[in-house]
């Protein structure tokens, strides 16, 4: 007797968006970090927008996920193009915002 196969996708997909935000996170953190140690407000302020942005992508992941989970259980495609591409849009800006801080700490 064999029930139902097993759908890992969501869960692989629901983990990697985690990881994506904690990527953001961690950059916002190695940014406060330089920031507070040369004093630079402009960097502080960077790096707590880009830990909201992160923040945002973490809650993102869990509602994906849950509404990915209903989907697969229904037989419904998962596909959000659009929500990828804001978090790739999120991802690109902690790399410019990455960029910027080194620039201004050199």
């Amino acid at each position: 007797m064999s029930g139902p196969p097993v759908e890992t996708q969501p869960e692989r997909t629901g983990l990697a968006w985690q990881r994506t935000a904690l990527g953001v996170l961690a950059v916002a953190g190695l940014i406060a970090h330089g920031a507070f140690l040369d004093d630079d407000l402009l960097l502080v302020l960077l790096s707590g927008g880009l830990a909201l942005l992160g923040l945002a992508v973490l809650g993102l992941a869990r509602r994906r996920y849950r509404r990915s989970l209903r989907a697969v259980a229904e037989g419904a495609g998962v596909s959000v193009p659009r929500l990828a591409a804001l978090v790739t849009g999120v991802v690109a800006a902690a790399a410019v915002a990455a960029c910027f801080a080194v620039l201004v700490h050199s």
